[in-house]
């Protein structure tokens, strides 16, 4: 039997209840992802969670941030040890709540899937669609695949075994993209053939078409919502008389996309809420409690209604009880006094806050690496199309793609699907013509065309592409990068030449190579502090790219997009003395890096 027992109500109007060894439990978790915080700060942020009154800690699993790229054994170690974060979270007395998808959303890359996948042509069922997250049998073939490595992980670290692991959870918010029940029931029986044997959920939104296409009848169903407690709960009931009544996303705040404001939502107003469902007899699950980063490429993107990118910005902080650096927020403490009235309970002191570097500012080398020089150095692709990142073998990065075209001509070059940034130069003796394009429309130095005139002659006509991140949510999951057609006018372009750069880490750079460099490039300063401690990283002047912090990619700045300003650097990736901050700079770089002391998210 579970540890963690559903409890039927001899009313079905009325919710149910949870027992944990036999006793009524009241589950209050909080939603921290062990991704999103460097190992060395886990226990900083549990201990913050204690002390906000949670009795419990949930977390995603993100299987593409273990394995990041096709054919390469799974990644358990660092910043990715799962068995880790669940042992630490059971040393300090948490329950916790696993999430291993396989898709999670998480407003992270690809909803957690790796994009390898998207090579892989048996998944593919037309321009934009996949046959991702059903009982297809390439898809159970990966799934199944990453199942057998992941959930022994999980299992071992159950309840039953003395572990922290009271639940487990089948696929996530699947009712808001699909009705395969069969595959739901695939991943359920998958997860007890594995060990499992917890007590297993689903988590949808609060409504009769997303309950109906992602529950399962033997499986507690929970919802997922910010708002209007009495009426979402009266909905499940509806669908699951009786049944114990728990928010597993209690929505609190929320994030943000590049090019949109900055969201943030009253400590009153989140804490109302959340005296509501408590009160009411509900468990709550704090999504977020603590949001995070989404460092590196690992910020995923939304879609509109024809498909239009929305990319999400690097800060996970979500406006959340625990801010992204782990600072205690006045959500914090008015949701710490709720829960404590709630449980009857006296939450542990937090930890002090996290001292913080000393502002200064520096000016990068005055010689740079530009992006042409690095694309130079890659082995070409030849293709008749352009080919995607995917099939290139990149996860993100740059890729120059390379044809000739003929004039003289005036045309408008297009390129439609384009993922995501391109910048064209066509090269002619009477002087190159540059631009940016892109389908975006949250940066008005990219345009959707670009008018070309091009000389008598055969000329070479180069697009860089760099790549935001895939669609996490909704029915156009499943999106390519790179250059997906390219056409004068009407015309498409054939025969293309590509050279890819994978940015997800910062790549070996030959610094002998620097020059004045004024456009893309890499570019390097050093900052020299006493002794680590936690800081803000402003590029004042750049326009689009990465930053590394001692070749860790603290993720992608856009400052012209907004709203975010600054990268957040933690105190494990400092060190005594000088450090080598790079940037990589997409588009026009600028000449100084700025560390401050304080985030500018909005």
């Amino acid at each position: 039997m579970s540890v963690l027992t559903p409890v039927p109500s001899a009313d079905p109007g009325r919710p149910g209840g949870f027992r944990r060894d036999g006793q009524p439990h009241t589950v209050v978790s909080g939603a921290l992802h062990y991704f999103r915080v460097p190992h060395p700060l886990w226990e900083d942020r549990l201990r913050r969670l204690l002390a906000l009154g949670c009795n419990t800690v949930e977390t995603y699993v993100a299987w593409n941030f273990h394995v990041p790229h096709a054919g390469r054994e799974p990644d358990f170690t660092g910043d990715r040890d799962l068995g880790a974060f669940l042992d630490l979270a059971g040393r300090l007395g948490l329950d916790v709540l696993v999430r291993p998808g396989p898709y999670i959303c998480a407003e992270w890359e690809l909803g957690g899937l790796p994009a390898w996948l998207l090579a892989d042509p048996r998944l593919r069922t037309g321009a934009r669609g996949t046959n991702l997250r059903s009982s297809d049998p390439a898809w159970l073939e990966h799934v199944d695949a990453w199942f057998d490595v992941l959930i022994p992980v999980v299992a071992e670290r159950q309840a039953e075994h003395g572990g922290p692991v009271v639940g487990v959870q089948v696929e996530n918010e699947y009712g808001s993209f699909g009705d395969d029940r069969g595959y739901l029931q695939h991943l359920a029986e998958g997860l007890r053939r594995r060990g499992i044997t917890e007590l297993l959920f689903t988590s949808d939104g609060p409504t009769a078409l997303m309950l109906q296409g992602g529950t399962l009848p033997d499986v507690l169903a929970t919802a997922n919502f910010g708002s209007r407690t009495e009426e979402a709960f009266a909905t499940l009931l509806e669908h699951r008389p009786g049944t114990p009544t728990m928010c597993m996303e209690f929505w609190n705040g929320w994030f943000d996309h590049w090019g949109a404001e900055h969201h943030t939502r009253p400590a009153e107003d989140a804490a109302a809420e959340l005296r509501t469902m408590l009160e009411g007899g509900h468990s709550v699950n704090l999504y977020m409690a603590h949001g995070g980063t989404s460092f590196g490429v690992w910020a995923g993107a939304n879609a509109g209604p024809e498909g239009r990118l929305q990319p999400t910005v690097t800060s996970y902080d979500y406006d959340s009880a625990i801010a992204e650096d782990g600072t205690c927020t006045p959500k914090f403490w008015a949701f710490r006094e709720v829960v404590a009235a709630a449980l009857g309970t006296e939450p542990p002191q937090p930890p002090p806050p996290a001292p913080r570097l000393p502002a200064q500012t520096v000016e990068v080398e005055p010689s740079g690496l530009t992006l042409d020089t690095v694309l130079d150095a890659v082995d070409p692709v030849r293709s008749v199309a352009p080919s995607s990142l995917e099939d290139l073998g990149l996860l993100h990065g740059a890729v120059r793609y390379q044809t000739t075209v003929r004039g003289p001509v005036r045309a408008p070059l297009r390129l439609p699907g384009v993922g995501d940034l391109a910048r064209v130069r066509l090269h002619s003796p009477d002087g190159d013509q540059t631009g940016l394009v892109s389908e975006l429309d949250v940066d008005p130095a990219f345009g959707i065309e670009l008018e070309l005139d091009v000389p008598a002659g055969e000329h070479r006509l180069d697009v860089v592409v760099s790549s935001l991140g895939r669609v996490n949510f909704g029915p156009f999951l499943g999106d390519r990068k790179g250059l997906r057609s390219a056409r004068l006018d009407h015309q498409h372009l054939f025969g293309w030449v590509q050279q890819g750069v994978d940015l997800t880490e910062l790549p070996e750079l030959d610094w002998s190579a620097a020059a004045g460099a004024s456009g893309p490039g890499f570019f390097r300063a050093e900052l020299t502090v006493d002794e680590p401690a936690d800081g803000f990283l402003a590029l004042p002047g750049w326009h689009h790219g990465y930053l590394y912090l001692n070749g860790f990619n603290l993720g992608r700045y856009w400052n012209p997009a907004g709203p975010q300003q600054t990268l957040y650097a933690p105190a494990p990736l400092w060190r005594a003395g000088a450090n080598e901050v790079v940037v990589c700079e997409l588009v026009a770089p600028g000449t100084r890096v700025e560390l401050v002391e304080e985030p500018v998210l909005g």
